[in-house]
């Protein structure tokens, strides 16, 4: 009888381990799927602010402008863009998005920026006398931007209770390399209400 006992025991234990660590359900998504499980910034928020902003930027009449005077398209450097925010952002993603949305345009060409430029110099400098003369690449020709991107994410929080608000505001703006002359200012807005029940289990 007591052995009984144990193995039913052991079946009741193992059946509420089972039930208390439950099971991971993964589904996969398609990348441009919008999700919002938690509020914060997150992927969806990054590419479209991302597409919006250049959109904006290279449809504003400075463009034009632009290439009636200089015969072509102007080249562009992404330079620091800072998150001033409440939250951990990985501004990174943002700035390749902006590439992003700037290559696909087909309206600007953007060269690398301080960063990816001492990586690339460093390369050349290794290639001096360790590579054939035929693939050999020459220092000094870089191509020089005509204008710097930069630009911010800051945010605004107010919370009562269950209830919070999250509004965020990115500012970029375009400035011209030569002159210093800021050719466009651009914002986007996003404001994210998040509600917690009250309830408890």
């Amino acid at each position: 009888m007591s052995k009984i006992w144990i193995l039913a025991l052991c079946a009741s234990v193992a059946l509420l381990s089972a039930c208390s660590s439950g099971g991971k359900k993964v589904t996969r998504l398609e990348a441009d799927t919008v999700t919002d499980l938690s509020g914060s910034w997150n992927d969806t928020d990054s590419r479209l602010v991302a597409e919006e902003m250049i959109n904006d930027c290279l449809g504003r009449p400075w463009y034009e402008q632009f290439t009636a005077q200089k015969g072509s398209v102007p080249t562009i450097v992404i330079g620091k863009v800072r998150n001033k925010s409440h939250e951990h952002i990985r501004v990174e993603t943002f700035i390749k998005d902006i590439e992003r949305a700037l290559i696909n345009s087909g309206k600007a060409e953007f060269v690398a920026n301080s960063n990816e430029r001492e990586d690339l110099r460093n390369e050349l400098a290794d290639q001096q006398g360790n590579v054939t003369d035929e693939t050999l690449k020459d220092a000094g020709m870089e191509i020089g931007a005509d204008l710097m991107l930069t630009g911010a994410i800051n945010s605004v929080v107010d919370q009562e209770g269950g209830e919070q608000v999250v509004f965020y505001q990115i500012d970029m703006e375009l400035t011209d390399i030569q002159s210093h002359r800021k050719v466009w200012l651009g914002d986007k807005k996003i404001k994210k209400h998040m509600s917690q029940s009250s309830v408890k289990f």
